[in-house]
């Protein structure tokens, strides 16, 4: 049973129209460390989603004309607040996310600075006057809310990538229904406790919980209420997002996925790019956007630099985010660690050699061994995914 002081801050049920609702059908929520059941949560479809859009639109006719001193003291508030319970939320996030504790307190106050800072922008969200070609006029613009956004959010920042899209919309005057990614709903139910008490009106944040992505999606993009989407996932669903939302002409923000290269040169202070190598790519056992995801290392300090990286990585503790001196956690489910096994298989056919780990930690379950692979061509599939 995972424990807080704030146990109402653990919920089981979706945030719409100010209520909490459930629904016949739910999906459970894993913890990957040990793979207990930490709530089940409504499995909500198409139909559901279109509810909560319906209630987000009418709460937006009030919330985008109400005073921007307003918006700010209630944000500034949900960041206070989100403060205070810090700890609880950082242990609702590696319950069910697996990232160290430590690294969840970080997030949660990453998370906590979008909704203030974007809280304290809204008081300056002046329009502009530009000067006009034609004498005798001038051209004045006016920043309004643009309408309902939909947010889908990834498990990786379960917290952070929730208030960064939502804090600027909530500050412009927008009302937001949010998809959570389906193996970290809690995190984002217990920020939908926080804003209400923080003073949120009713149907300007809802959260949706489904482990139903393609019908949540849909229903966001075909939805004439919806005037923004924002998505943060793989270039794939990318794609197909931006089709489906063409018909309706929405205002989109896309984060996507990338091939982030780490490079190091030969005049470079090699005990400090280590460091550098070490904190790049082994946050959130690797799991997050911002990794690097390839190094290339001049040959001048190739052995010197591989000989000092691969003695970090075997230091590194692999182990349940809630133990003491934990670097690793587990990977986020199954597909996350089969997908490691098939690109170090990969490789491994074709050459690269393994300076340290390439099997499944002695913990079994999601834990796999910080793996460092030396003789990396670009024809194997882990130099481009």
């Amino acid at each position: 049973m995972l424990q807080l002081q704030n146990p109402d801050l653990l919920k089981s049920q979706s945030f719409i129209n100010g209520q909490w609702v459930g629904a016949d059908k739910t999906f459970d929520v894993v913890n990957p460390s040990g793979g207990d059941v930490i709530a089940a949560v409504p499995d909500l479809g198409k139909g559901d989603t279109n509810t909560a859009i319906d209630h987000a639109q009418k709460a937006f006719e009030s919330w985008s004309k109400s005073n921007v001193k307003d918006r700010a003291k209630i944000l500034r508030k949900w960041a206070d607040l989100m403060m205070d319970n810090q700890e609880d939320l950082a242990r609702i996030m590696t319950a069910e996310q697996g990232k160290p504790l430590h690294e969840s307190r970080g997030e949660i106050a990453y998370a906590a600075g979008f909704i203030e800072w974007f809280g304290e922008e809204a008081k300056r969200a002046y329009g502009d006057t530009i000067p006009s070609p034609k004498d005798g006029s001038r051209i004045v613009v006016l920043k309004q809310a643009v309408g309902v956004c939909a947010l889908i959010t990834p498990w990786n920042f379960p917290s952070a990538m929730i208030t960064r899209k939502a804090g600027p919309a909530l500050a412009a005057g927008c009302s937001v229904v949010i998809k959570s990614a389906s193996a970290t709903p809690l995190s984002a139910l217990a920020l939908a406790v926080l804003a209400e008490q923080a003073g949120v009106p009713k149907g300007v944040i809802n959260i949706i919980t489904s482990s139903d992505s393609k019908s949540v999606s849909e229903a966001f993009a075909e939805s004439k209420a919806v005037r923004k989407l924002s998505f943060t996932g793989s270039t794939g669903v990318g794609k197909i997002l931006m089709k489906q939302s063409a018909d309706t002409m929405k205002k989109i923000s896309l984060e996507l996925g990338g091939n982030a290269p780490f490079i190091v040169f030969n005049d470079a202070d090699i005990d400090s790019a280590v460091d550098g190598a070490i904190a790049c790519k082994f946050r959130n056992a690797g799991q997050t956007c911002v990794c690097a995801n390839r190094f290339y290392i001049q040959d001048g300090i190739y052995d010197e630099f591989a000989e000092k990286f691969t003695a970090k990585v075997q230091a590194l503790k692999v182990g349940d985010g809630f133990d003491e001196g934990v670097d690793i956690g587990p990977l986020i489910n199954r597909d996350g660690l089969d997908k490691v096994e098939e690109l170090l298989s990969d490789a491994t056919d074709k050459g690269a050699e393994i300076l340290c780990g390439g099997k499944k930690h002695a913990a079994g379950g999601l834990f796999y061994t910080p793996t460092v692979l030396g003789n990396v061509s670009s024809d194997m599939r882990l130099s481009c995914e």
